[in-house]
């Protein structure tokens, strides 16, 4: 399946990258350079009509950090647009909090790590996405 994006968000992609919160720096320090066994993690990438905060193309994995503006209901309610759009292009979404983030990185990285595990297990090759 291609999956395109909307050109529109290639700027505001550029522009969230710049602006990183700190939850989303320091977990991009554990994904960046193939760190997460060996698998190419880019941040803020678009996708569709989305910008997920990082993204594995290989794997079929966004990961998404919710601020504390993810609690209020018209944002939560974007997000489960978002995240059943993403499904239905094939793409699995992992949801952390800034919190989780910033107080219990370990379990973090254990559930992306978990995801990876069982991806390899299963054998799953996803369809290819071509490069952006």
């Amino acid at each position: 399946m291609i999956i395109k994006y909307n050109p529109k968000l290639k700027e505001l992609a550029r522009q969230l990258r710049n602006n990183a919160t700190r939850s989303e720096v320091l977990l991009w320090q554990k994904l960046k350079r193939d760190q997460m066994h060996g698998y190419d993690f880019h941040r803020q990438k678009p996708i569709d009509e989305y910008i997920v905060d990082f993204f594995c193309n290989k794997l079929r994995l966004a990961i998404e950090v919710d601020g504390y503006s993810h609690e209020i209901v018209e944002v939560w309610e974007k997000d489960v647009k978002k995240t059943n759009r993403l499904n239905e292009l094939g793409i699995h979404v992992l949801r952390f909090s800034d919190h989780q983030v910033l107080k219990d990185m370990e379990n973090v990285l254990r559930e992306i790590e978990d995801y990876i595990l069982g991806f390899e297990a299963d054998g799953f090759t996803p369809p290819s996405v071509p490069p952006y």
